[in-house]
Order: C-alpha cells, then sequence, then structure tokens
C-alpha cells in the first residue's frame, strides 16, 4: 500500500494521468476510512477523518485537473470552455 500512495503521491506531483491517479487514491484513501483494507501500524490514516479528509481532496484534485506546469498539459494541451453570450443559443454568432 505504501508503494502504491507513493507512486500517486509522484504521479500527482509531475501532473500525470491526474484525473485516474486522484480517483485512484481517492478510493484507496475511501477503503482505508471504511477498513476495507487493513492500515499500517504506524500510518497518517489511523483514524476515519484523516482518510475521508485524503478522499475529498483527491476528487477535487480530480474534478480541477492537472495545472499548467504539468505532464498531461504538455501532452494534451489546454482545455478551453467556452461560454456562449445567450443561453438559449448554440451559435458562435451574436
Amino acid at each position: 500500500m505504501g508503494v502504491g500512495l507513493a507512486g500517486c503521491g509522484v504521479f500527482l506531483l509531475v501532473g500525470f494521468v491526474t484525473p485516474l491517479v486522484s480517483a485512484v487514491l481517492a478510493l484507496g484513501s475511501l477503503a482505508t476510512a471504511f477498513s476495507w483494507i487493513s492500515p499500517p501500524e504506524r500510518s497518517i490514516f489511523g483514524s476515519v477523518l484523516p482518510a475521508i479528509l485524503v478522499a475529498i481532496i483527491a476528487v477535487a484534485v480530480a474534478l480541477l485537473g492537472p495545472g499548467t506546469f504539468s505532464v498531461d498539459f504538455r501532452l494534451f494541451g489546454r482545455r478551453e470552455i467556452i461560454i456562449p453570450r445567450n443561453p438559449g443559443s448554440t451559435s458562435s454568432r451574436v
């Protein structure tokens, strides 16, 4: 489990496959919080609250995505959301 958490940390640090790694981290910390898997003896996830906090942060990172200085940004480029001026209109002309 420690190797998996370290790998997730490295991938999040460099920003590689951020949504996937964040989802894995969230599921792993929730599994630890609800005792699907047993945590190590001396662990930060010794109680339920820190594990749930890590899961919430991982979900937030998954929804926000990688930053500008990440491998994902270099590989896939910038994603821009264009909001039309008229909410009912789907064309870009105004």
